[in-house]
């Protein structure tokens, strides 16, 4: 299969990412070359030092433009449960077709089966997001559309050996939260168990992906790639990216931040594209000051939510075993199941704070960073019910906002900071304080998140990627791009939590 990488068209890659002619870094990367690059690249030599040279004109004429979002849709007046049935069909892409001679290249990798994307600016599928679109598929009955989701994904690892954090070839470093095993478990829930064994291979392929490297780690290599021995043995993972270059779809911000940094550029590419790996992106979470993103260090940290996945893909690989012949599987992977239970307990519970936090393993601390993502433990019931309790309190005190929970406490103008809120996080908050009785939050936080969800369509007629729970009255914004309407997993999650 050939796929193109933007990186092929240097220098007039690096020459249209810093010149400001498309205001979106991802715009050019999603661009179709109409021919092949070296005949390009002759051709931008002997114009662009001609008097008359207009770059964006020869982009044009070079390339493929991506189709620009729809900007409202003819159903945005409808009622938001209507709407939100559309928007199904409205978000739908047709299976791509691979790059042959008659159609061209680009970084688009071809899927097989019909996707869902979240909207605006991403025009290809998402990772994590998709699981969150699923719940609301669910809802609305569509399980061809998650069976054909589920199966991109799988097609995705038997090509790449994982599942990349989109179909792009900029994207090949780095997956994104393993929700894959969330994902065949909902299928199984309209298909029945035997899915588990359908998918088994595949939910091994990931596991592997993320678990490379674990037998030549020792006292003197602490880390390598995905996963990280702990000082009593024990062994967790955290977020990773194979490369260590700037982002094509986000070359000139990636490259400035090196610059401010003052940093080895190498280093802070890759925590950048780990961060990116996380989802998280960007985050306090991530940065040693907690404010500025020069000092991001994600691959110094053991992410909670991250064991907690994998925790969660231990234990489906534990269901699919148990329908084997042979129950061997079941115990080794029991085992290991227990054990990464136990270490989180160990490394990311802070016993005097009664909250959970991702662990600074160069530092050997918690890096104190107060963030949702310590609702993980709860969600996949890995936390004790006293625990629970006290990460509910915190939630109650610390979190909880007008209109939903707020994703950190700190405002460092990144969007997975305050005082946004997102909707994967408000399912995975609820769905996890229910998993203990602690409805009360739970109950708060939908009601609120549920009405900023509706006063901001009647408002706008758009569902956002994001929210300002701090001030149902403003718009989210923070990060790199602006706030993207569409948006697949707010209406999945809304959905779900609507029905209760």
């Amino acid at each position: 299969m050939h796929h193109f990488h933007i990186e092929s068209l240097s220098p007039l890659y690096e020459a249209v990412q810093t010149s400001g002619i498309f205001p979106d870094s991802k715009f050019f990367p999603d661009c179709a070359p109409k021919s092949d690059a070296t005949s390009i690249l002759t051709a931008y030599e002997q114009a662009k030092n001609q008097p008359d040279f207009d770059l964006k004109k020869f982009v044009a004429t070079y390339f493929e433009l991506p189709p620009e979002p729809a900007l409202t849709h003819s159903f945005a007046l409808l009622p938001i449960l209507q709407h939100l049935e559309n928007l199904w069909d409205a978000l739908l892409r047709q299976p791509d077709q691979p790059p042959s001679a008659s159609n061209r290249p680009s970084s688009l990798i071809a899927l097989p089966h019909p996707y869902i994307v979240p909207g605006g600016r991403f025009r290809e599928i998402y990772y994590w997001d998709s699981y969150f679109t699923m719940l609301g598929l669910q809802v609305s009955g569509r399980v061809d559309i998650i069976q054909q989701m589920v199966d991109n994904f799988a097609y995705l690892i038997d090509t790449f050996g994982f599942i990349p954090n989109g179909n792009r070839t900029y994207y090949l470093g780095r997956s994104q939260p393993p929700f894959f095993a969330l994902m065949v478990n909902l299928l199984a829930e309209a298909k029945g168990e035997a899915t588990l064994l359908k998918y088994r291979h595949q939910l091994e392929k990931e596991y592997a992906f993320w678990m490379a490297g674990e037998n030549d780690l020792s006292a003197a290599l602490t880390a390598y790639r995905r996963v990280v021995r702990l000082p009593d043995g024990s062994i967790l993972n955290r977020y990773w990216d194979d490369l260590a270059s700037p982002r094509p779809e986000a070359y000139t911000e990636d490259v400035h931040v090196a610059q401010q940094s003052g940093r080895d550029p190498s280093t802070v590419y890759r925590h950048i594209r780990a961060a990116a790996e996380s989802g998280w992106d960007f985050s306090s979470r991530w940065f040693a000051d907690g404010q500025h993103i020069e000092t991001i260090q994600t691959t110094d940290i053991v992410p909670i939510d991250l064991n907690c996945l994998l925790y969660y893909l231990e234990k489906t690989l534990v269901h699919a075993y148990r329908q084997l012949p042979d129950h061997t599987p079941v115990e080794v992977m029991k085992t290991r199941a227990r054990l990464r239970k136990a270490a989180i307990q160990q490394y990311c519970w802070d016993k005097a704070a009664g909250f959970y936090f991702d662990y600074h393993f160069s530092a050997n601390k918690h890096t104190g960073a107060w963030t949702l993502a310590a609702t993980f433990p709860l969600f996949f019931h890995l936390a004790e019910k006293e625990q629970a309790t006290q990460v509910a309190q915190h939630l109650q005190t610390k979190f909880l906002q007008p209109g939903g929970l707020v994703t950190t406490l700190l405002r460092s103008g990144q969007q997975w900071d305050a005082p946004n809120g997102w909707a994967p996080l408000q399912w995975m908050a609820f769905k996890g304080l229910r998993q203990y009785g602690l409805d009360e939050v739970a109950s708060a936080n939908r009601m609120r998140w549920l009405a900023l969800n509706e006063k901001t369509y009647a408002d706008t007629r758009k569902m956002m990627e994001k929210y300002d729970v701090m001030n149902p009255d403003a718009k989210a914004g923070g990060g790199e791009y602006p706030n993207q309407d569409g948006f697949g997993w707010t209406n999945g999650v809304y959905l779900r939590m609507k029905q209760g």
